[in-house]
């Protein structure tokens, strides 16, 4: 046998496939990865701290910075959370119109995931096909707040404005041609030998190394754990409706991708029954213009597009946070990406990070 020499490579920052600025440092054994270790930090921009130096209602606007595909999903779990601490109630119209741009946003955002995953592997076919779907959300977003990427829409005590004339329209006619496209996906990626070879079988992920990594989202969910905070806590309305919680068997990338796959189903399942029993009502809750919460702390999760979006603040009583921590389910959720790698080939370890689906403005806040 030959004797070989382990070396390091870099991939990153300046890389493809790293989805932004990420440097992943690869111990290479010839093309065998013996570890992959993420190297973060390239886009750090002081959110925590601009939300401390911005009144409560003022840094709204900043959360939709973090996971920029996902801007409602970060809207509602700060609005939230404010909102538990300053004892706020929603109106229940308000509160469904929060779940429907919630979940239109949720399936944009594995929509990102099937198209980046798909480009990754090489098939660019997939990326535009996903894209031009994902279009029609954005179409939707741009009719009710004006805006397709930076929202702005949920505000804290409800939703900047109501739903306008001829959305529920829409958002049913898109509803409507739904299977349509994910039968494509289907015809185009899934049924692709190429496809799952890459993905079938690879990086695949045992239930106590993925709760070790706290992961969340559709990454524990691909490992067998159905652990869904709509589920969990039942925050909001979700309650109200009925949706299941997809989950995989073998924790492996093809899992990862089906869950995602299976989730955008779900999603559009909560959509139909929100805009049904849409009631009549108030967008906004009462409470003073100048917010001070009363002294306290709260820590309030939401289930995001990629896994536990918490927000942690501290009040002191004034009209601004004293502190404010964010729980990033990208930044834990890329934890895992050594164990996905270890014993893998360099190519493979693309594939694991495009099924990991982190966001780098929310992996560095």
């Amino acid at each position: 046998m030959p004797k070989t020499e382990t070396y390091t490579l870099s991939m990153g920052p300046q890389h493809p496939s790293t989805h932004g600025v990420l440097q992943v440092r690869l111990d290479l054994d010839g093309e065998n990865i013996l570890k992959a270790t993420p190297c973060m930090g390239y886009l750090h921009r002081g959110i925590e701290k601009l939300l401390e130096s911005r009144t409560y209602i003022q840094g709204v606007p900043y959360t939709d910075r973090l996971d920029y595909v996902s801007s409602m999903n970060n809207n509602l779990g700060y609005c939230r959370a404010v909102e538990e601490l300053a004892q706020i109630e929603v109106p229940e119209r308000a509160e469904y119109i929060r779940v429907i741009v919630a979940e239109l946003n949720r399936i944009a955002s594995h929509l990102v995931f099937i198209g980046s995953l798909a480009n990754d592997l090489g098939a660019v076919t997939g990326m535009i096909y996903a894209f031009r779907d994902r279009e029609k959300i954005l179409d939707l977003f741009d009719l009710v707040c004006g805006a397709r990427m930076t929202f702005h829409y949920i505000r804290v005590g409800g939703v900047s404005a109501d739903l306008p004339a001829g959305f529920k329209e829409k958002c049913e006619e898109f509803l409507k041609v739904l299977p349509q496209f994910m039968q494509e996906y289907e015809d185009i990626l899934t049924g692709n030998e190429i496809l799952q070879h890459r993905l079938i079988g690879t990086s695949r992920m045992t239930k106590e190394q993925a709760l070790s990594h706290n992961m969340t989202g559709p990454n524990i969910r691909a490992v067998g754990i159905p652990f869904d905070i709509r589920k969990v806590d039942g925050y909001g309305v979700y309650p109200k409706f009925e949706f299941d919680v997809p989950v995989g068997e073998n924790g492996d990338n093809w899992d990862r991708y089906r869950v995602r796959y299976q989730e955008i189903y779900e999603s559009a399942k909560i959509i139909r029954q929100a805009l049904d029993g849409l009631p009549e009502g108030d967008i906004m809750a009462k409470f003073p213009k100048v917010l001070r919460p009363p002294k306290g702390e709260v820590f309030s999760r939401t289930e995001g597009t990629r896994g536990e979006l918490g927000f942690y603040i501290v009040s002191d009583g004034s009209t601004k946070p004293y502190r404010v921590h964010i729980r990033r389910p990208s930044f834990i959720n890329l934890q895992g990406l050594d164990d996905m790698c270890r014993g893998m080939l360099i190519g493979d370890s693309v594939a694991a990070f495009s099924a990991i689906d982190p966001l780098m403005g929310e992996v560095d806040c």
